[in-house]
């Protein structure tokens, strides 16, 4: 649960620093195909995964 917790307020610092910033980043990731989606969430989690190694 506090895991989940986490991953939300990390997800909503972008959106309430700068909501413009984040209209465009969303917008961009739209017209990315699946390929390229799949290689930015798998990049995406080796950085959470290297994170949580060092954390802990």
């Amino acid at each position: 649960m506090a895991a989940g917790a986490l991953v939300l307020v990390l997800e909503g610092v972008l959106p309430f620093l700068n909501p413009e910033r984040y209209r465009t980043l969303m917008t961009q990731l739209l017209t990315l195909d699946n390929r390229q989606l799949r290689l930015f969430g798998l990049g995406s989690m080796l950085v959470g995964v290297l994170a949580l190694y060092l954390v802990r």
